[in-house]
């Protein structure tokens, strides 16, 4: 007799599903349509050629070290550039404090796991990055969310949720913020800071879009005013998203309990991801790089709004993000960014319903779009296509 796999699942995978965002990316695998639905990083800023010639002078001096085992924390050098490099910011962390993971996203999952039982509180912005909402679900955690205003969360709002609910663990991006491109300004951080230092909440802020601001000033993470605080960094952005490599920033306390969550889950991440990452960092200027990466992101951004006040309807509202790689649409009210979607697609055009990125449902009528990986002729073909199928859906709506 065959089991039946389905009477063994752990109950916690009956409250986590599947990725919408993943998906949706199997449409867009038609090489037909234009996507504006991936988070993904433009291929261009790559640098094929130097990480080649990082992965020869590895293999070459130092191939059987690179590919032994390694410790949990890390490559202590590598540590140490992180650390060296947020001292140039204005943070002083120590290389002690620092943890290399599997992207920046590991570092939620480990987090969660160090910290969350089941039953506990998680408080989200409200929309929030999805796979956060996801890996805190497989933990059985109950989720409350809070407003997300222009210059970051509403403060008043934070203060009423903390008081109200005991509040174990406040996830927050930032900078750019997915899907929303919103930054928090610096007086919003301070605030933030102040309002949850005499808190038992962990604040856990998520940052693996700081480095491509390509407007404004660069402004410091609340962790510099929050020192308990958790901070999460990562290389996808400014190197590659396929070596997979982020860090935790943590306490020394806290540290200790992460190092053990992450050696129940891998023992340690890709030694040889790390090795030649720090050869990559150590022969090339990064700054260099990373500017090439702003002025790109710049062009292709400020196309995108070109596009939507040329495009769309004027009742459509839109954020202007000064980094990061996201732009968050908000149709009428009444209007459904799912029922765009189908429209869209039949323009062979794909985008997020942003739905997916409310905890608490809500959101149906705004979506994302992603402006970092379209080339500026897709950026203005395709915009022209979606703002069409909006025209289409809003007429539609005046006819029901």
């Amino acid at each position: 007799m065959a089991i039946n796999m389905n009477k063994q699942f752990a109950d916690r995978m009956n409250n986590v599903h599947k990725s919408f965002i993943r998906e949706i990316l199997k449409v867009t695998e038609d090489p037909n349509i234009i996507s504006f639905a991936g988070g993904l990083p433009s291929p261009k800023s790559f640098p094929v050629k130097e990480v080649k010639e990082a992965v020869t002078k590895v293999l070459g001096t130092r191939g059987e070290e690179a590919l032994q085992y390694s410790t949990t924390e890390g490559y202590r050098p590598l540590r140490e550039y992180i650390a060296q490099r947020y001292l140039k910011k204005g943070l002083k962390v120590d290389a002690e404090e620092i943890l290399i993971t599997n992207g920046s996203q590991q570092g939620i999952d480990l987090t969660g796991k160090v910290f969350l039982n089941k039953g506990d509180r998680v408080l989200f912005e409200n929309p929030t990055y999805l796979a956060a909402i996801q890996s805190f679900g497989l933990l059985d955690a109950e989720f409350k969310s809070v407003t997300l205003l222009e210059d970051g969360v509403d403060t008043d709002a934070l203060i009423k949720v903390l008081d109200e609910d005991d509040i174990k663990l406040f996830y927050s991006v930032t900078n750019f913020q997915n899907p929303t491109g919103i930054t928090y300004s610096r007086e919003k951080r301070e605030k933030v800071a102040e309002i949850l230092r005499d808190r038992d909440t962990v604040f856990l802020e998520d940052n693996p879009y700081g480095e491509i601001r390509f407007l404004g000033e660069d402004l410091p993470p609340v962790k510099s005013y929050l020192e308990e605080g958790i901070l999460l960094g990562s290389f996808s952005k400014i190197v590659s998203p396929g070596m997979r490599l982020g860090w935790i920033v943590a306490p020394e306390d806290v540290m200790e309990k992460l190092v053990i969550a992450k050696q129940a889950s891998d023992l340690h991440s890709n030694y040889f991801t790390q090795r030649v990452i720090y050869q990559y960092l150590t022969d090339n200027d990064v700054d260099k790089h990373i500017e090439k990466i702003r002025e790109m992101y710049r062009n292709q951004r400020n196309l995108m709004v070109e596009m939507i006040a040329e495009h769309f309807p004027d009742r459509v509202d839109y954020t202007k993000p000064e980094g990061g790689m996201f732009l968050w649409i908000t149709l009428p009210e009444g209007l459904s960014s799912l029922e765009l979607f189908d429209l869209a697609i039949r323009e062979n055009v794909a985008f997020v319903p942003g739905k997916a990125f409310f905890c608490e449902g809500d959101g149906d009528n705004t979506l994302r779009l992603n402006f970092s990986n379209s080339s500026e002729e897709k950026i203005e073909e395709g915009m022209g296509r979606l703002g069409s199928a909006i025209g289409k859906l809003m007429n539609q709506k005046e006819h029901r």
